[in-house]
């Protein structure tokens, strides 16, 4: 999506899990380049594969899933690298940002010592050197009485400070490579800007490339570079941020887009939502995946499966669609198909209203909310 020399480099990226009721395809062919100094979004609802993406290129994957492909790391294959050389890449050259730090944080043991374990580890700092290193880590990450703060257990901070400390933790290495996996999760609206913000800053500050994981649009808007929407494991639109906003091209975009509520509603107006469900990750459909539950969806879309291709009118923006938004091509969506992802009978579902097609030529900029990811 750009012309720098790239961090990282994601090539045809397959995660799979084993399970009882079969293999789980979790992430399916992606493709992703990202610069150091420069931010993508990864958006998508639960179940489209954006936390497994993410856990896939670090290696933090369970051991019943096979992971095929390539993920090259500052020009080094490192998919399928032994433990001990991740090992020696995480905290020092990638680092994560958990999206539940309650869980993510040792309960048992104080902030100074989970901040300074990956001081001691990969920088080899003596005990003084690692608490003062802490100390700067706190205060850069905006948490007040610092020399307080290391002595108290995670159950002793409000969320937001959690986070922060987890950030702490995330930085503390100095890595080049930062993902941050809904990072705002659970935390109240002035309390996420105000992470989303911390974030921005400090990977400006640093250069560092940093992969943004959300379920809502409005977290990436203004603070990524580009963006990929994800759904059912495959990214469906990739394309610069300021390029998708201008011009949605897949529907499940469009849709994510439609699902926010915005200032000028009335009050107690009803919320836009996508109907029906994900696919199962065990058993796919045939065809395009989101087809069940798209407006424009056609017969083709049932049983021809789109490639991810470039927009005839901006080569850097890529689609998914066979009947992208606001072409010529776009066409009224097949009612069967809806009626397959809402699961209603024929005779109910003819007595239902049936939802106007509108000019999709100006979707306007805004931001998604679904449901949390995974």
């Amino acid at each position: 999506m750009n012309d720098q020399a790239a961090l990282l480099e994601v090539a045809d990226l397959h995660t799979s899990f084993r399970s009882d009721r079969g293999t789980v395809r979790a992430v399916r062919g992606v493709d992703l380049s990202l610069p150091r100094g420069r931010t993508i979004g990864v958006v998508g609802e639960s179940g489209s594969g954006k936390s497994v993406l993410s856990r896939s290129i670090m290696g933090l994957v369970p051991g019943n899933a096979t992971r095929t492909g390539s993920v090259r790391f500052d020009g080094t294959e490192i998919l399928n690298a032994p433990p001990k050389t991740m090992r020696s890449y995480w905290g020092d050259q990638m680092s994560m940002v958990f999206q539940d730090p309650m869980t993510a944080l040792n309960p048992v043991l104080r902030v100074e010592h989970q901040i300074t374990e990956s001081l001691h580890e990969h920088l080899d700092l003596s005990k003084q050197q690692g608490k003062e290193t802490a100390l700067a880590l706190l205060t850069s990450v905006g948490i007040p009485e610092p020399a307080r703060r290391l002595r108290m257990y995670p159950h002793e901070m409000s969320g937001g400070m959690r986070q922060r400390i987890m950030i702490a933790i995330a930085l503390a290495c100095g890595p080049r490579m930062l993902f941050a996996d809904e990072p705002t999760t659970a935390l109240d609206v002035t309390v996420q800007a105000q992470i989303l913000d911390l974030l921005q800053d400090l990977q400006r500050d640093r250069q560092m490339a940093m992969i943004l994981v959300t379920h809502d649009l409005g977290v990436v808007a203004g603070r990524a570079h580009d963006i990929a929407v994800m759904y059912a494991g495959q990214v469906v639109e990739h394309a610069s941020a300021s390029s998708l906003f201008a011009a949605v091209r897949h529907p499940y975009t469009e849709a994510l887009l439609e699902s926010i509520p915005k200032l000028e509603m009335a009050k107690h107006t009803r919320l836009e939502a996508i109907g029906g469900r994900p696919p199962d990750l065990v058993n796919l459909p045939g065809g395009c995946k989101f087809a069940a539950r798209c407006r424009y969806a056609q017969e083709r879309c049932s049983t021809e499966e789109p490639e991810l291709v470039a927009d005839p009118h901006d080569p850097t923006h890529l689609v998914r669609c066979h009947f992208p938004v606001g072409t010529s091509s776009e066409v009224p969506r097949h009612e069967a198909l809806v009626d397959q992802a809402l699961d209603v009978p024929e005779a109910v579902s003819a007595e239902l209203p049936q939802p106007t097609v509108e000019n999709h030529e100006d979707p306007g900029a805004g931001s998604a909310s679904d449901e949390g990811a995974n």
